[in-house]
């Protein structure tokens, strides 16, 4: 799910007082993977050099980290020795196409705190213990939606088996349950809450029934449901005020769609994407700019004065169709929009006025398979793929490689960065590398 942006537009997407000394959400302080300005985490590491420390995790889970003051909270969904009953069993629906195979033993969702210091656990709470009625592809995992704070509660979502707050402390305020989603083919869900001041978003775009949900923050209530003519997007809501009407923006197959917070009304659409729309929608405060690149490439960048459809609109600033990632969602820079082709090492940057390629498919050497998503931080971006390889890039016109770091660790979830911290989630250890002892 953005990292550019001046300090005005910085000020608009960050509605969270002392957010930026933390990284409150999936793509930090101003929830488009900008790292605050004071953050200068390291260039260079590998299995013994700068880790401060490594903890080690239980369970699996793909959820990107955030950070409040002295806490870094993780997600976890751990298969139990209990297998159910005959009657224990979610009910299937013979008539719906999955690939995938519902397991047979109740799950632990589980919400972890890790102390940001010393990497010891302080509390685990288990939100919810349940059989799963769907598999999920066998890179995904049952915890995907990534934890939300606003420094009051931790917002944590594992989709069909609840929507909860937490205190700061593990102590459980509220939870919502809003039934089953079948995601397509059986291959998971990854519902991320997003917050934006005394509100909370959900995306619930499913095969059937999809909606867009706005939550009271302090309560859980809910204030609005949306319906939505989608099939499953698995991206999160993009928040940004404009004259005085802030919107919420969602990626999806059929339309890009923007919505008012107030009423859950919809402001504009736009038609273009790809089938399963997964990278979310970034802005600038004057475009919005949104991709997906599943068995197709698109990339269009709306206006956000927009009303009704505009897909055929000579209004849209520009569209671009070729080499837009699938999984990865993009990062908006200094006038460049940065993408990796598809689920690859290959990178395009454009030129965010014109959607002109300032570079087009160029390999960063060492990447595999990249999942997570690109984050920046002090002039650098850092590119991590699914084997535990992070490169870091200088941020300008040409792909100039500062470094070439490995770990011994599957990772999925986005590099998060915090002061001259990076935490990496991977599969068996959260990492945090750090150049201060």
């Amino acid at each position: 799910m953005p990292r550019f942006l001046p300090l005005f537009v910085t000020l608009l997407l960050a509605p969270v007082a002392g957010a930026a000394d933390n990284w409150p959400s999936w793509r930090g302080p101003t929830a488009n993977g900008t790292a605050a300005a004071t953050a200068d985490p390291p260039v260079k590491w590998d299995a013994t050099t700068n880790i401060k420390w490594k903890a080690p995790l239980t369970g699996r889970g793909s959820a990107t980290p955030v950070v409040w003051e002295d806490q870094v909270f993780v997600l976890t969904a751990t298969k139990t020795d209990r297998e159910a009953k005959p009657d224990e069993l979610p009910p299937q629906d013979p008539s719906r196409k999955v690939n995938t195979t519902a397991p047979k033993h109740f799950y632990k969702f589980e919400v972890i705190s890790f102390d940001r210091a010393t990497g010891q656990e302080r509390w685990r709470k288990t939100a919810a213990e349940a059989v799963p009625h769907e598999g999920h592809h066998e890179t995904h995992s049952y915890a995907a939606g990534s934890p939300a704070t606003d420094g009051k509660r931790l917002y944590v979502s594992f989709g069909s088996f609840g929507v909860f707050a937490f205190d700061l402390s593990g102590k459980q305020l509220w939870k919502r349950d809003f039934g089953r989603i079948q995601s397509r083919l059986g291959w998971g869900e990854a519902v991320t809450p997003v917050v934006h001041g005394d509100t909370v978003l959900l995306n619930w775009d499913q095969e059937a029934n999809s909606k867009l949900i706005a939550l009271n923050a302090a309560t859980g209530e809910t204030r609005w449901e949306t319906k939505r003519d989608e099939k499953t997007s698995w991206n999160a809501p993009c928040v940004v005020e404009y004259k005085g009407v802030t919107q919420v923006i969602v990626n999806a197959t059929d339309r890009i769609r923007s919505y008012d917070l107030a009423t859950g009304k919809e402001i504009w659409q736009c038609g273009g994407m790809t089938v399963n729309a997964i990278p979310s929608v970034l802005t600038d405060g004057e475009f919005a700019y949104v991709v997906s690149g599943y068995r197709g490439a698109a990339a269009v960048a709306i206006p956000l004065d927009s009303k009704g459809d505009v897909t055929e609109s000579k209004t849209l600033r520009w569209r671009y169709g070729k080499g837009t990632p699938y999984v990865p969602s993009p990062l908006l820079l200094d006038g460049r929009l940065y993408f990796t082709s598809a689920n690859t090492g290959l990178l395009t940057i454009l030129d965010v006025k014109t959607g002109k390629p300032i570079l087009a498919d160029e390999r960063l050497p060492g990447l595999t398979t990249l999942y997570a998503s690109p984050m920046t931080a002090a002039g650098r971006i850092y590119f991590v793929d699914r084997v535990g390889t992070t490169v870091v890039v200088k941020a300008g016109d040409t792909a100039e490689v500062l470094a070439t770091n490995k770990l011994n660790d599957a990772i999925d979830a986005s590099p998060v960065a915090v002061g001259k911290t990076l935490f990496l989630r991977g599969e068996k250890f959260l990492y945090c590398i750090s150049s201060e002892k």
